[in-house]
This record gives C-alpha cells, structure tokens and sequence, in this order.
C-alpha cells in the first residue's frame, strides 16, 4: 500500500510538472520604431486580447524612441524584433548588421511632405530656393531621393534646397521656418490641421505618388537568429498573433484606438488623435492580414534607394542579397 501511494504522489507530481512546463510562455521583445500610438495599434491589440497569450506567448513592447533606433536595440540584444523602415534597415545591412525582413504587415507608404502654398509652393519645382523639414534617425533617406529624382542639391542655393534637421513635430511649418516639412499621413499632417492650417492652405507631396516610396513598418530580426528552429517556431506564432490583432483593429478602430490610450504609461495619448490615427492607419495594412513581403514592392524600394547612390547622402550602393524571407509568413 506504501508503495502504491508513493508511485501515485510521483505520478501526481510529474503531472502537475508537465503542465507547468506546458503553460510557460515563450517571450518575446518587441521594439516599436517610435512611441505608443496607434501606428502600432495591431501589437497593442493582440497583447490586449490575448491573441499572443492564445499562442502561448509572453510579447514585452517597449516603446521606442529619438534614444535609441531599433537598429541599435536588436544589435544591442534588448529586443528579438523591431519594427523599422525597409530604407534604414537595408543601409544597416550593408553596413555590416544583417537585418532581415521575416513580415511587412503595412502594404502601403504614409510619408509625406507637407508644404504651405502661401510660401510659394505650388508644385515640386518650387521646391528650389527653400528650406524643407527633414527627419533624420533613418527616416531621411526617402527625401534624399526624391531630391537626387528631381535632381536637387541639398546643399542650399539658388536651385538647391535648404535641409532643416526637422524635429518630431510640424512647428517649423506652423512658424514658417520652413516651406515644407515630413509628415505621416496618419500623424503630423493631423497635427499641421490641428495647428489652423487647412487643407486648401497645403500642397501634399506624396512619396509614394512621386514614385520614390518605400516599404514602411515591417518586423526584422537578425539573420542569424533564424537558424535556430525554436526562435523561428516563436517568430511564426508571434507574426500570427499579431495579424489578428491588426485585422481587430481594422474592423474594431475606436476600440483599438483606446487600447493604444491604455498602454501609453506617459498619458500623452489622447483618444481623439489616436481615433485619427487609426482610421488612415487602416488604410495601410495587408488587407489580408498575412504580412507578406510583395517582393515588387521591396524591389522598388532597392531601386528607389540605388537611384540616390550618387547623391550626398547615399544609402546603399549595391544590390542586397537576403534581405527577406517568407519563410514565417509562408508557415501561417
């Protein structure tokens, strides 16, 4: 009978270890590109809904910020994925860090550049002469080549224009320190309206329209981090998760904006804006909600890049060799 309770106690216990083990999340760092905001509304979702819990995942987001890129986060081992610009990651990626691509949940570009039509702005040739708001940190490549497209030096001069090192923020375009100024779409140019200025006041240069955009917002790791199987297994569910959680917030706008709200520690969210934010957000996303890199529109972005090879800022100078796969996507 002793033994018989004893070889029962060991079951018992060997049970009741078995599914502790079975319930340990995996975790998982995530970096956002910039502060909490509905620009990352889909990760906010999921985390909030427990679509990541669903997956048996633990995702930790931290917020980025003008401190730290992304880049800097994942070589400096505090983040497993980042949320970055294709232009950034591929001149890091030449630059010796092998980021890689594994999902593109945004399909379409938002940056724009905002100018004032009463400081002479009508079309892009009025660009010579001005001074244009320019955000550095990665995010300036895009204007660099839509400059070397139009064949502007971004020196200064009579046929060149004056580069203003923008901050995050539309007060040069309020104060007219400057002609033009970047803007998202889902984002600043909301803060240019909010500031007085009308749409009839502006003329609106989109990138992408320009045919200069670039692939914005997708997930990157580093390469060498895809040969262990487990990180991969994590990676699959994690890109599942979260597109579930960005197809919520699509169909759920208001909701998702006062998730954002709720998970912005500083309190600086405000439901209005990020309900703004969410509805030109939505218009951005894989509208199906598989993160999928479309391998044309990265191709446009490498050639838009290598246009600007020759320019004063160059990003990259050749073509990049594996710096995406659809290997997560594909095991969705």
């Amino acid at each position: 009978m002793k033994k018989t309770i004893l070889t029962a106690g060991v079951v018992a216990l060997a049970l009741a270890a078995f599914a502790g083990s079975a319930a340990a999340q995996d975790t998982l760092r995530l970096k956002l590109k910039w502060v909490p905001q509905a620009q990352f509304a889909g990760y906010y979702v999921a985390a909030s809904k427990g679509y990541y819990a669903d997956e048996n995942l633990n995702v930790e987001i931290d917020g980025g910020s003008t401190d730290v890129s992304p880049v800097q986060a994942l070589v400096g081992g505090t983040a497993d994925v980042v949320i970055n610009w294709a232009a950034d990651a591929l001149a890091s990626r030449e630059k010796g860090v092998n980021l890689i691509n594994i999902a593109q949940p945004f399909k379409n570009s938002a940056l724009l550049l905002t100018c004032r039509k009463d400081m002479g702005i009508a079309t892009s040739a009025d660009f010579k002469g001005k001074t244009l708001g320019v955000w550095f940190g990665g995010n300036e490549y895009p204007f660099y080549a839509y400059m070397a497209k139009l064949g502007y030096p971004t020196q200064g001069g009579a046929d060149g224009v004056e580069v203003l090192k923008q901050g995050f923020n539309v007060d040069p375009l309020l104060q007219k320190q400057a002609a033009c100024v970047s803007t998202m779409t889902y984002n600043e140019y909301g803060q240019v309206l909010d500031g007085g200025l009308k749409p009839e006041d502006l003329v609106v240069f989109n990138y992408r329209d320009e045919g200069v955009g670039m692939l914005e917002d997708g997930l990157y790791v580093l390469e060498d981090k895809l040969a262990d199987p487990t990180f991969k297994d994590v990676l699959v569910r994690f890109v599942r998760a979260s597109m579930k959680g960005w197809k919520d917030a699509v169909e759920n706008p208001a909701e998702a904006a006062q998730i954002v709200v709720d998970s912005d520690p500083s309190g600086a969210a405000t439901i209005e804006h990020q309900t703004y934010m969410m509805s030109e957000v939505a218009k951005l996303i894989d509208p199906e909600f598989k993160g999928a890199l479309n391998v044309d529109d990265f191709n446009q972005t490498v050639k838009t890049l290598l246009s600007a090879s020759g320019s004063e800022t160059p990003t990259i100078s050749k073509e990049p060799v594996g710096a995406y796969t659809s290997e997560i996507t594909d095991a969705l």
